[in-house]
């Protein structure tokens, strides 16, 4: 089935369904809050009821895109459930693994999917009618395609929580996923009524000084390899649990050891609330840090993926640093 052909099988679904659920991966980033968003509001607009419901919370970060706070309902609840027995179609954007939509992933069983995105496949995907596009800048260039597709409607609430999906996946339009295609979709966006001061400030300018206070204890952390090709950081748990810390707050943080001059692949580590490890990996060209995540039980894409591995801290370190050693021809 070609592009055009995929796009329009997406589109007869949304098209025939009367309520929609629509789901992103747990914490969800700006890619996954602003393509769920937009997508609602693409649909609430053809006068179909719309449900943006996540296996974690809406992120804070991003709520400022939601037209109404209803429109994002919490889970476990039962105003979720309900909607979720009432819808006919759930949509699932920025991932395709079933692991990844915890919770919801019962909630939407016995619902017929889409899935939109922008990652490699994994190993345990979710069935149903998928668009993917791993050369896509963003899952929210995807929404956009999808959209255009559509003819609208546009609306500049659309067209901003599409714009940060673009913004933050890219990194600021700084990492190597930013192509003609990605700057395109971003113009096109602000013609529609996207403001890239406005949004820019939204992403990156309104951080709490709980993140600077841990950003300062995680620098203490920052270790380079003897090769010089790779760094890590460590977040302090004690110091994330005593600050009131949430994921939202590490926003940027595996970038700290990527900007090392000489490093190629940069991990930050974290404990978890049940004691695993979540590690974070971000690289430059060629090396490609998704084989090394899908070996540790993770994924993502070439340049940056993640994985969650048993404790402790300490050992978690020794064997990640050991593989990604290796990756780089053993330093």
């Amino acid at each position: 089935m070609d592009r055009g052909s995929r796009l329009d099988r997406v589109l007869e679904l949304l098209a025939a369904a009367k309520s929609v659920v629509i789901t992103t991966h747990a914490n969800a980033d700006g890619d996954g809050a602003g393509s769920g968003v937009a997508l609602a509001a693409f649909l609430r607009a053809r006068g179909v009821e719309a449900w943006i419901i996540n296996p974690t919370p809406f992120p804070e970060s991003c709520a400022f895109l939601l037209p109404d706070p209803a429109w994002a309902i919490p889970t476990p609840s039962e105003d979720a459930s309900r909607r979720c027995r009432e819808a006919d179609l759930a949509v699932v954007v920025d991932t395709a693994e079933v692991p990844r939509i915890g919770r919801v992933k019962g909630l939407i069983r016995d619902l017929p999917k889409v899935v939109i995105d922008h990652h490699p496949p994994g190993k345990r995907a979710i069935e149903g009618v998928t668009f993917r596009d791993t050369t896509a800048c963003a899952t929210g260039a995807l929404v956009f395609e999808l959209i255009e597709r559509a003819g609208g409607p546009w609306s500049e609430v659309i067209a901003r929580a599409l714009y940060i999906a673009v913004l933050t996946d890219t990194g600021g339009f700084r990492f190597t996923n930013t192509n003609p295609a990605c700057l395109r979709v971003a113009a096109r966006l602000v013609e529609l009524g996207a403001s890239p001061d406005e949004l820019y400030r939204a992403a990156y300018g309104s951080f709490r000084h709980r993140r600077f206070e841990l950003l300062r204890e995680s620098l203490a952390t920052l270790a380079v390899h003897e090769s010089g090709r790779l760094a890590w950081m460590i977040v302090p748990k004690e110091a994330y649990d005593r600050l009131g810390a949430t994921v939202e707050d590490l926003e940027g943080f595996v970038d700290v050891p990527r900007d090392v001059a000489g490093v190629e692949v940069a991990v930050l580590f974290r404990t978890t609330a049940d004691g695993r490890i979540k590690v974070s990996l971000r690289s430059l060209p060629p090396v490609d840090v998704n084989v090394i995540a899908v070996e540790l039980g993770g994924g993502g894409h070439v340049r940056a993926a993640a994985a969650v591995v048993k404790g402790p801290l300490d050992d978690a370190v020794v064997r990640v640093v050991r593989r990604v050693v290796e990756g780089l021809g053993g330093g």
